[in-house]
């Protein structure tokens, strides 16, 4: 009877002992206790969570015979079993010194015995890590069975060390059972704790991470075409329905953009912006929560509206300025999940980065253009005036060259006002560069000589304005023309995949690469084939000094008109 009545004291500590552990639990202290501990900073935290435990276990102990019954094993088992030999040494170390501390005939056997059962989860710890069984240290019951043995030695260590030995001997027959039944069955509940936590966190982040993968696909590129009332209606439409909750806006700094949800029969896109939470996030970059409770929210718009409460996260565009924001609300009767505030925010940051990158888009865009405009400003003043210079040299000994030579003119220059980002076909492209060369041909006569080998069956693949002329330009510019025999420039096609190969060839050789660099025509063109095409097109240089220099278009096949 005395054993029962020892067993429900003990098992009533226990309680005590467990509720610290489940109210600790509901902390980030026990996160890095959910898995195999390996990062010292992580031992460290182990170390001394369970130091803290096997402590407590002996404060909430029973004085019986000079002695104390107790459920210290408890921490020092789960110390090894979670952390390793080290760690669980040190909290038995640490266990027992506090033990020893407090005097009594079983101090000197206790402490010994607290280090052993520290010591022994943590060897068994090793054996299922070494087995690649690290998820078996998991379970209540290894826990239990390893707390069990370790009572059992524990009360051999006290027959060996206390004396007198008879007092030793009467103290294990009372309280052998007692302590083998609760710290087993204390072990076994404190690591259900740790796997319901575990699982608690392991659905929460599976939960959160579905949810942001849905948002993220379903929301992908749709601010990067422009952050306005349609654009941003998609986005309010689609994260209505993936969270779950009372209603979505998105605002600019100054109206709203969009609304869905509880009470859109009030709010209204394009009204002003009139919610002084909406303003207050927009003036300080914080994040705004109106609980409905604590922070009292009522609709600005409506009297009666059924939004009870509302979390407010700015958009935010370049150098980090708020350009906007995103609101999540609830009803009244609904509280907001800490899953959607948490994906509220990450939310706020994914669309932000698409606003971002779609401004940085039409900006690139728009410097293409300028440096194209740039690179015609720059042709157009050069080649006219060395056209000009070679008809006037024509007209006086041939007038239906210079005919020619007029009509050639004015193709090429037709054809150079064309929108830089417009898009011709090869055809269009090799009327321009013809023309071109017919005038450079009549400037150089005999020391210029062309090849143009195009096969008809391409002459529909499309390509970039202003893509074949510039090079051409180079390959006589800083080619041919510093030759003092005849140059030659060879233009022709081939296949190779699925894509068309062009090859601009002069007989120069002159081509001297260097790194980081290359000519402005050059790089424009081959900037422009890789924003069209994609990386696998663009432009690729072959030459052999004095010998030739190949400049290679690749072209896909599937861009025709």
């Amino acid at each position: 009877m005395y054993e029962f009545n020892l067993v429900l004291l003990l098992l009533q500590q226990m309680c005590v002992f467990l509720v610290i552990a489940w109210l600790m639990s509901k902390t980030r202290l026990f996160i890095p206790l959910m898995q195999v501990t390996v990062r010292p900073p992580h031992k460290l935290l182990c170390y001394v969570t369970f130091s803290i435990f096997c402590i407590m276990g002996t404060y909430f102990g029973l004085h019986i015979q000079d002695s104390i019954a107790n459920t210290r094993a408890i921490g020092a088992v789960m110390g090894g079993l979670l952390g390793g030999p080290l760690v669980g040494g040190l909290v038995g170390l640490t266990g027992g010194l506090h033990r020893y501390s407090m005097g009594g005939m079983t101090a000197l056997s206790c402490m010994v015995s607290t280090i052993v059962e520290g010591l022994l989860g943590g060897l068994v710890h090793s054996f299922l890590v070494r087995r690649g069984r690290s998820d078996k240290v998991f379970t209540p019951l290894t826990a239990g069975a390893i707390t069990f043995v370790a009572e059992l030695v524990q009360m051999g260590i006290i027959l060996l060390i206390a004396r007198p030995w008879a007092d030793a001997l009467e103290l294990v027959k009372n309280i052998a059972a007692p302590m083998m039944v609760t710290n087993t069955v204390g072990a076994a509940l404190f690591m259900r704790i740790l796997l319901d936590k575990r699982a608690m966190f392991e659905k929460y982040t599976t939960a959160f991470s579905a949810t942001a993968l849905k948002v993220a696909a379903s929301t992908e590129g749709i601010l990067r075409q422009g952050f306005n009332v349609e654009n941003s209606m998609k986005v309010a439409q689609v994260l209505y329905k993936e969270l779950d909750i009372g209603a979505v806006a998105i605002t600019d700094r100054e109206k709203l953009l969009a609304f869905t949800g509880i009470g859109d029969d009030h709010h209204l896109p394009g009204n002003p912006i009139s919610s002084r939470w909406t303003q207050r996030a927009l003036e300080t970059g914080e994040v705004v929560y109106a609980d409905g409770n604590e922070v009292p929210y009522r609709c600005s718009l409506h009297p009666n509206c059924k939004l009870g409460s509302t979390l407010v996260i700015p958009l935010r565009g370049e150098n980090r300025r708020v350009i906007g924001t995103i609101k999540l609300y609830e009803a009244k009767n609904r509280l907001f999940s800490s899953i959607n505030r948490t994906l509220g925010e990450g939310i706020a940051q994914l669309l932000s980065a698409q606003i971002l990158a779609g401004q940085y888009e039409r900006q690139n865009a728009l410097l293409a253009q300028s440096e194209i405009k740039l690179l015609h400003a720059q042709v157009n003043p050069h080649f006219l005036f060395n056209a000009l210079n070679t008809l006037m040299a024509v007209i006086r000994r041939d007038s239906n060259q210079a005919c020619q030579l007029v009509q050639y003119l004015s193709t090429f220059f037709r054809k150079n006002l064309k929108r830089p980002a417009e898009i011709v076909t090869l055809a269009d492209e090799i009327e321009h560069v013809n023309a071109y060369l017919q005038i450079e041909q009549a400037r150089f006569q005999s020391h210029l000589k062309v090849r143009l080998d195009l096969p008809q069956e391409h002459a529909h693949v499309r390509l970039p304005a202003f893509t074949l002329q510039p090079i051409v330009e180079n390959a006589i510019k800083h080619g041919t023309s510093q030759l003092l025999g005849p140059g030659e420039i060879r233009l022709n096609a081939r296949c190779e995949g699925g894509h068309l190969l062009v090859e601009i060839e002069d007989n120069a050789g002159l081509y001297q690469p260097t790194p980081g660099q290359s000519g402005l025509g050059m790089s424009l063109v081959d900037k422009r084939l890789r924003a069209r095409f994609g990386d696998e097109c663009g432009i690729s240089v072959d030459y052999k000094t004095d010998c030739f220099t190949r400049i290679t278009l690749r072209l896909p096949l599937e861009e025709t008109a």
